[in-house]
């Protein structure tokens, strides 16, 4: 009993160290590249890209998130950048949700273990919910449920921007030429330090739980109250796939062995949903960006994605 305790907190420990430090280095990787993209991107041209006019926005921040080899938590410095940039907040919310659903190493994996019949069906049922909840959400006025913060906190800038121009005629040209693209630069990566240092908490505090339930949850407990002869089987499974934060590299070997243990495939695919597509982890960071009745929405799509894609499962197959 020692050794399996040892055992559970050695994963967790370096679960924990693994997490904080990849996560760490993708928030600032990813937020800097949107900085840059930024600098060289108007706004405009984001906005015009996700506006969602004829629907066409939605569609392409499907397709956008499906490319993306982005995780659920990964997502959030991205949805940042769009924020900033006034993107549509419907396409903005089928990105957020798709890209963890979608991305390419869940539907490689996908594939290669269940088939591309239960691939297909995954597939069609994520981009088909994620732009529909997308465009529902916005329609129903739930975009005022962003924090203020979140969306204009890099205003500041345009202030700094007026100060640089503002400068410009008292230095000569051969300075502006050397200086300016340090400065721009430094700019973006200062911009990124400020938003790590924000979120950092949320981040160090989901990673920590999240860290928990993956080292102590025993698959054995959830291929038991997530078998075939449990009819609250699809439910409970997504429902505990939220809190169990599972990597895109894992989750589908991990859903495999708890197919081979006895859950149902239906209520293996709404376990995938549930953890790739809302982890623990995501749910804190969100905390950052948007009020608790957003961070209700949000949970109660994916949960009703996963409920709904496995139940449908079953029916069908």
């Amino acid at each position: 009993m020692i050794n399996i305790t040892q055992t559970m907190l050695t994963e967790t420990i370096n679960m924990f160290v693994f997490l904080a430090l990849e996560l760490t280095v993708l928030f600032l990787v990813i937020s800097y590249l949107v900085g840059i993209l930024q600098e060289y991107i108007p706004p405009s041209k984001i906005q015009a890209i996700l506006s969602g006019k004829k629907g066409k926005g939605y569609i392409v921040a499907g397709l956008l998130g499906a490319i993306t080899p982005f995780c659920s938590c990964s997502t959030i410095p991205f949805l940042k950048g769009l924020l900033r940039a006034n993107a549509g907040f419907g396409p903005m919310m089928v990105f957020l949700l798709a890209s963890p659903l979608l991305n390419p190493i869940i539907i490689g994996l996908f594939a290669v273990t269940f088939g591309l019949t239960v691939t297909g069906f995954y597939f069609i049922i994520a981009m088909g919910v994620s732009v529909i909840a997308g465009f529902g959400l916005e329609k129903l006025g739930f975009e005022k449920y962003i924090k203020p913060e979140a969306k204009f906190n890099q205003a500041a800038p345009s202030p700094q921007t007026a100060a640089t121009s503002a400068e410009k005629p008292a230095c000569p040209a051969s300075c502006s030429t050397k200086v300016t693209p340090v400065s721009k630069w430094r700019k973006i990566w200062l911009s990124t330090w400020r938003d790590l240092k924000k979120v950092l908490p949320y981040l160090i505090l989901g990673i920590a739980l999240g860290s928990m339930i993956y080292g102590f949850m025993p698959t054995e407990f959830v291929a038991r109250v997530a078998s075939e002869n449990n009819p609250f089987a699809i439910p409970i499974a997504a429902v505990i796939g939220i809190p169990l934060y599972i990597r895109a590299e894992a989750v589908i070997p991990l859903s495999a062995a708890l197919a081979a243990k006895g859950m149902s495939l239906g209520a293996v695919i709404a376990l995938i949903i549930g953890s790739a597509g809302a982890s623990l982890t995501e749910v804190i960071l969100l905390k950052s960006i948007f009020k608790n009745q957003m961070i209700a929405a949000f949970l109660f799509v994916i949960l009703s994605m996963a409920i709904g894609a496995g139940t449908l499962y079953q029916l069908i197959f």
